[in-house]
């Protein structure tokens, strides 16, 4: 490593105050020492532990659990019926109100400002 001396570090610190500003460089040493103690204290972490994190991902299902695949196909396969159904239901409903068959909502005889809102809750 070259030898760094007075006149360099002079140099060094008006090159850096140069081009950040003399009221940002606290700031950045700041969160430049907050960075490298965190990255010490993971390293630490991961040298007392001596193996690496286990994933979320990993951990999802216990050990020994089998998962049984034809009930999970079963059960979303009912999902999707469920779904579909309620699709087809919503499309008849907005068929018989685009034909002109709904009855029709009663106005309000007073105004204000909440009555501006109306909501669609037929579902």
């Amino acid at each position: 490593m070259p030898n760094l001396g007075a006149p360099e570090l002079i140099i060094i610190a008006v090159v850096l105050i140069a081009l950040f500003g003399w009221k940002k460089l606290p700031d950045m040493a700041r969160s430049l020492g907050r960075s490298a103690r965190v990255f010490k204290s993971e390293v630490d972490e991961l040298k007392k532990d001596g193996k690496p994190v286990p994933s979320d991902a990993s951990q999802t299902t216990v050990p020994g659990d089998v998962v049984d695949a034809d009930a999970e196909r079963r059960a979303a396969e009912a999902r999707l019926a469920d779904a579909e159904r309620r699709a087809a239901e919503a499309r008849a409903e907005a068929d018989r109100l685009r034909a002109g068959n709904a009855t029709p909502t009663p106005t309000p005889t007073t105004t204000s400002s909440t009555d501006d809102v109306r909501r669609d809750t037929t579902l």
